[in-house]
């Protein structure tokens, strides 16, 4: 096995690069005197601020969140990003003004095991949640006058529900998928699931046709009329519920259109997908479990029934983004007019490494200029968007991180994994820092994990990650014990309501042991290991 490939600047500084940073440094003092002198439009500088690398750079823990006994599966903000809501395999559910680190509301969920996914519905004054988890259900609780809490139950997928997605600015729309292949659709409203169908595989004949079990969904911001889901095969697929028929008449299976890339179609290996985010420019970003995340935009999709590619596009498109498949069918003639080699292949992001669990992926910036996923060795990744560069590796977890939430309208992230924390990340070091002393070793590792996984065809020299050189390097190390200031006297105990509701205790325990090794919840939740991804590899609990 050749070693690692990592591209270095000559010895010294490079002039060059030390006159454009020069010149970014003029450009944001000019932008700041503008903006005193009001020549620049307030959204426009927030927006230029916002996207800063400079941020990016400074970005630090500004606070660590302690309440939950179990490990943390899902952070996320409200609109107004006051207010963050998570959930746990604790099973409780709980609102945190973040930033003096006081819990406003903790409740128990209802769920009987690990809590995947918790949202507050827009337009609610943040007193309607959704929720759904390792035991099926799909939960909705609404905060009532006085702290009190009222659970119910709205649907169950047989099998765990791993992720659920809200209909932007709608407070009552809102979908989740499961394992068993299922998307739903729910109008709280009417506390009504519709079920819109079952994920198949491309992969099959006209007699049977495997379920692809899905861990993840995401709606397009620019257009919520769009949505996609993705699971244990490998492609993104993308639905339009505007073609759905609500009186049944019609099959909503086929998708409006598919995404992978060309060199996993058909891959030996078992591939699947963790995480999808759509950009507000309706990119699509898609994080794969043992390979990397793409980004795709509207012009790669392969189409309703996609076809495999011919070999010179494949060839083409799969230099520099990890292994080849075996075999693949051959193409028709017009299939190779459809798939020509200008196709344009998707960004790559790579150097983390996903395995252990469901992860999810982000776009972070005003406008979606950076990519930001966790990693199985306890890091923080950020790309930047446009060529994969990678900015940052911080450390962030003594195990796996599992979820990143971008604040709505600040350059600020919430992190989470198999700790029982909650961490805040801020623009407020002194010092700019880069990729860490030891990052070399750390990309390395989290690379030969591949091989460790039955890769033996990847190659050792296409893995370079973009712009990485000795100038990204700096002395700081980011491996150091983080601060784990300990803002307890912040908490507050008296708000927990446990109002189970458990006449709707449907409750099939069969899927006992959820997201990891060991029951949801409890007071005893060492040996559990948070939400385990679906698809791929193994999923025991020994993981």
């Amino acid at each position: 096995m050749s070693s690692l490939s990592v591209r270095s600047s000559p010895t010294g500084m490079d002039r060059k690069a030390k006159m454009a940073r020069s010149a970014d440094f003029r450009g944001d003092v000019l932008e700041l005197l503008n903006r005193e002198l009001g020549e620049v439009v307030p959204r426009t500088f927030a927006n230029r601020f916002g996207a800063s690398q400079d941020l990016v750079r400074r970005l630090e823990q500004y606070r660590n969140l302690q309440k939950h006994r179990g490990c943390v599966n899902t952070v996320s903000f409200n609109a107004e990003g006051d207010i963050l809501v998570s959930g746990s395999d604790d099973r409780m559910v709980m609102l945190w003004d973040w930033d003096i680190g006081h819990v406003k509301l903790s409740f128990h969920s209802g769920h009987h095991n690990n809590v995947f996914q918790a949202k507050i519905m827009s337009c609610t004054d943040d007193r309607s949640i959704v929720t759904c988890a390792a035991d099926g259900q799909v939960r909705h609780a609404q905060i009532l006058e006085g702290g009190k809490v009222e659970t119910v139950m709205l649907a169950k997928h047989h099998g765990r529900a791993h992720k659920l997605a809200i209909e932007p600015g709608s407070p009552h729309i809102f979908y989740t998928c499961g394992e068993d292949g299922l998307v739903q659709h729910f109008d709280l409203r009417s506390r009504t699931a519709t079920e819109l169908f079952t994920c198949k595989s491309f992969h099959g004949n006209s007699r049977y046709m495997p379920i692809v079990h899905l861990n993840a969904i995401t709606i397009d911001p620019r257009h919520p009329n769009l949505f996609a889901v993705a699971g244990s095969d490998e492609y993104a697929r993308v639905y339009d519920i505007r073609k759905y028929k609500w009186d049944a008449s019609d099959d909503f299976g086929q998708p409006l259109d598919s995404f992978c890339p060309w060199h996993l179609i058909g891959n030996v290996h078992d591939v699947g997908i963790t995480g999808l985010a759509f950009s507000d420019q309706s990119e699509l970003l898609v994080s794969y479990n043992d390979e990397n995340i793409y980004l795709f935009t509207r012009e790669m999709g392969m189409g309703s029934n996609p076809v495999p590619p011919s070999p010179s596009s494949m060839e083409s498109n799969t230099d520099s983004v990890g292994p080849a498949p075996t075999s693949v069918a051959s193409p028709s003639d017009t299939d190779i007019s459809r798939v020509t080699d200008e196709t344009p292949g998707p960004q790559v992001y790579q150097g983390h490494r996903n395995c252990e669990t469901v992860k999810g992926v982000s776009f972070f910036g005003p406008r979606s200029e950076y990519v930001v996923s966790g990693s199985d060795c306890g890091r923080i990744f950020i790309w930047r968007k446009k060529d994969g560069e990678l900015l940052r590796a911080m450390k962030a977890d003594e195990h796996v991180v599992n979820c990143i939430e971008p604040h709505p309208h600040v350059p600020m992230l919430a992190s989470s994994g198999l700790e029982h924390n909650i961490k805040i990340w801020s623009p407020q070091a002194t010092d700019k820092t880069s990729l860490p002393v030891k990052i070399e070793e750390v990309l390395t590792r989290n690379h030969i994990a591949y091989f460790a996984l039955g890769y033996d065809d990847f190659n050792d020299d296409d893995f370079v990650i973009a712009g990485l050189d000795s100038d990204d390097v700096d002395g700081s190390n980011d491996d150091d014990d983080f601060n784990d200031d300990n803002d307890d006297d912040n908490y507050d105990d008296d708000d927990d309501d446990d109002d189970d509701d458990d006449d709707d205790d449907d409750d099939d325990d069969d899927n006992n042991g959820g997201g990891g090794g060991g029951g949801g919840g409890g007071d005893d939740n060492k040996n559990n290991y948070g939400e385990k991804r679906n698809g791929g590899l193994d999923m025991s609990a020994s993981r």
